[in-house]
């Protein structure tokens, strides 16, 4: 089987199916090797730019979760388990198909900023509880002490709880961002260029689908794999000596 494969369909002109030199087009010719790594760029975007959607909103609601004030408390709940106990493609279909429905200024945003939004409001509710659990795991002397110096709360958060809480909870946000990357997929749904749906149409154009579906399998373990290279670097260099296992 091995024989059969033709790893040469990345190098076709997706046109005319004719084969370009050095693999890249020239002028307007795209080769599916062009198009392989447009997408990606896609997904990466996609991913990056939920991520930090997911970091903002999830940070805030996690904190919301730990303050004295059941108002503020119940926002957080709410947000977390609204946008955990609902699908993905349910969310990213509710911001495409249905919210433009009932807000009209939302048909003026492109799919692209509607499925960050989807993807990064969903991976916020991971989020918020994992911040909520990094800082209910700091003794709670912790914030008496910096009430005690003079702190506000805001202050006492800033400066005391939420630099521990964050180093602790490296390696579940290190994992939050590598499922950020596969869950970008659900973007094929709303036509965003990226991975899975040029998979799917070099796959119906080329009827190439074991070389296409390894390439693109590769670039998700490849974008996987150094993310979680990067964080393990970062897990390093800030941990704090003796907190929770660090050495």
């Amino acid at each position: 089987m091995v024989s059969t494969w033709e790893w040469q369909v990345f190098c076709k002109n997706t046109i005319d199916g004719e084969v370009m030199p050095r693999c890249f087009g020239n002028g307007g010719e795209i080769t599916y090797l062009d198009w392989l790594f447009s997408a990606w760029g896609w997904t990466l975007s996609v991913a990056l730019l939920a991520m930090v959607v997911a970091i903002v909103a999830g940070s805030l609601m996690g904190i919301l979760r730990t303050l004295p004030h059941k108002g503020l408390v119940f926002i957080g709940d709410a947000w977390t388990e609204l946008f955990r106990n609902i699908p993905l493609l349910v969310q990213v279909f509710l911001w495409y198909h249905v919210l433009p429905s009932l807000f009209l200024s939302l048909r003026a945003i492109p799919s692209f900023i509607l499925v960050v939004v989807a993807l990064g409001f969903f991976t916020s509710a991971r989020i918020s509880e994992q911040v909520r659990a990094g800082i209910q795991s700091l003794p709670t002397g912790q914030r008496h002490a910096g009430l005690a110096v003079g702190f506000t709360l805001a202050q006492t958060y800033r400066y005391v709880l939420l630099p521990m809480a964050f180093r602790i909870i490296i390696p579940p946000l290190t994992s939050e961002s590598m499922n950020i990357i596969k869950n970008s997929s659900v973007a094929f749904a709303v036509s965003i260029a990226e991975l899975t749906m040029f998979a799917m149409q070099a796959q119906e154009e080329t009827s190439r689908g074991i070389e296409v579906y390894l390439a693109v399998t590769g670039l998700y373990f490849l974008s996987a794999f150094a993310i979680n290279r990067i964080a393990m670097v970062v897990e390093h260099r800030v941990q704090v000596p003796g907190l929770l296992g660090a050495k």
